[in-house]
């Protein structure tokens, strides 16, 4: 059989069924945007929060009491570094300071200004600061999350905090951090260090934790050892505990998910066959005339799987490019705020734009596979049938 002539009556035989196909094809589309969405959201996030992940500290320790972690004396940092292995070890000052009338809480880190690795890190998020001159006075940098939250009660330029001990601290708002940026700094306030410790009531010669560089991975175990053969009350936290958790939320997450599309995709499938199974009388009579002007049973059932994986790629196509645009354009509104969450201050979810093309694969497989399953198995019944009694 010609190929030219297959190929339209193939796309004939699409144009007169467009009608039975469009609810398959409105469903199939909405399945594949919806987990499309899943796994491009998923992989987004996992991929800004490594990036995240990667400038924090290698360890972090804490002062522990009755099993929660509480201000850490500064002078610890200064035994830390006669450690063997321990590049630096660096005070570090942050706290959730709540906005009582309806609970909702900015994230006050503080800056030493001679820890140059913060400074640093500091003058890359936003462009064009001179660290100097804001530590130098009663200012803070906020997140755009801060920002709009501070600008609905009519704090334009400054904000007065009231310190656990009493009296007020007016604090001059200095600059807020790009939108892009709000996977981690939607909520948070950066300020002097002191002041920090004012405003979060933390005293003068006490910190939240030591942060230690190590550069040498293999030193890490040996360096835990002798961190707590100095201070039995304490908590050792490696970076690679912190990844580790939040991989296993987004997994949690994610998987949850999968499995939802399981049993969506099962009970597809099932439909899928029932709607197909239940050939019509003019459906059964299209196939015996096809068998009986000479299309073998070969050519019968690939016009007919043909005519269903046209529908299949077309629906999966244009569900993965609903759910780049949801995702990456939109900011998957509604979805994001199931794996991001909602608990505090709202923001501008700003996701790179990364694909992971393994799990792209593996939705196309547990897709098109079931979906030409379920068609191929009814065609192959009417397709053996004696072309004279499939036409009656």
């Amino acid at each position: 059989m010609p190929n030219n002539a297959f190929i339209n009556f193939l796309f004939l035989l699409i144009y007169r069924h467009r009608v039975k196909h469009s609810a398959i094809f409105i469903i199939s589309t909405l399945i594949v945007m919806l987990f499309s969405s899943v796994m491009l959201l998923s992989n987004a996030l996992q991929d800004e929060i490594s990036l995240t992940l990667s400038g924090q500290p290698d360890i972090i320790v804490q002062k522990i009491r009755s099993g929660k972690a509480v201000d850490t004396p500064m002078e610890w940092a200064d035994g830390f570094s006669e450690i063997r292995g321990i590049k630096s070890a660096v005070p570090r000052v942050f706290g959730r300071y709540f906005y009582e009338p309806n609970g909702y809480y900015f994230t006050i880190v503080g800056i030493d200004p001679f820890d140059v690795q913060a400074t640093d890190a500091l003058e890359r998020l936003v462009e064009g600061l001179d660290v100097k001159a804001f530590l130098s006075e009663d200012s803070m940098i906020i997140g755009s999350g801060v920002k709009s939250f501070l600008a609905k009660y009519h704090y334009f330029d400054h904000y007065d905090f009231r310190p656990p001990h009493g009296g007020r601290e007016k604090v001059a708002i200095y600059d807020s951090f790009p939108t892009e940026s709000d996977i981690v700094s939607n909520d948070i306030v950066i300020m002097e260090i002191d002041l920090a410790k004012r405003i979060l009531g933390i005293d003068e010669e006490m910190s939240t934790d030591i942060i230690l560089n190590v550069p040498n991975e293999l030193e890490h175990d040996n360096v835990m050892v002798k961190l707590i053969l100095q201070h039995y009350d304490i908590r050792v936290i490696q970076r690679d505990e912190i990844e580790k958790g939040y991989k296993n939320l987004f997994n949690y997450k994610g998987g949850l998910f999968l499995l939802l599309y399981m049993i969506i995709l099962v009970t597809f499938v099932l439909i899928l066959y029932q709607r197909y199974s239940m050939i019509s009388s003019a459906d059964r009579r299209e196939i015996g005339i096809l068998r009986a002007v000479g299309w073998s049973i070969k050519d019968v059932i690939k016009l007919k799987v043909m005519e269903s994986l046209f529908v299949a790629l077309f629906a999966f196509g244009l569900g993965l490019l609903l759910a780049y645009v949801y995702v990456f354009f939109f900011d998957a509104p509604l979805l994001g705020s199931l794996f991001f969450g909602q608990g505090n201050l709202s923001g501008d979810l700003k996701l790179g734009r990364s694909i992971d093309f393994g799990l792209l694969s593996m939705l196309f497989l547990f897709f098109i596979v079931p979906f030409i399953a379920a068609v191929l198995v009814p065609v192959w019944k009417i397709a053996v049938v004696d072309p004279v009694e499939a036409m009656k």
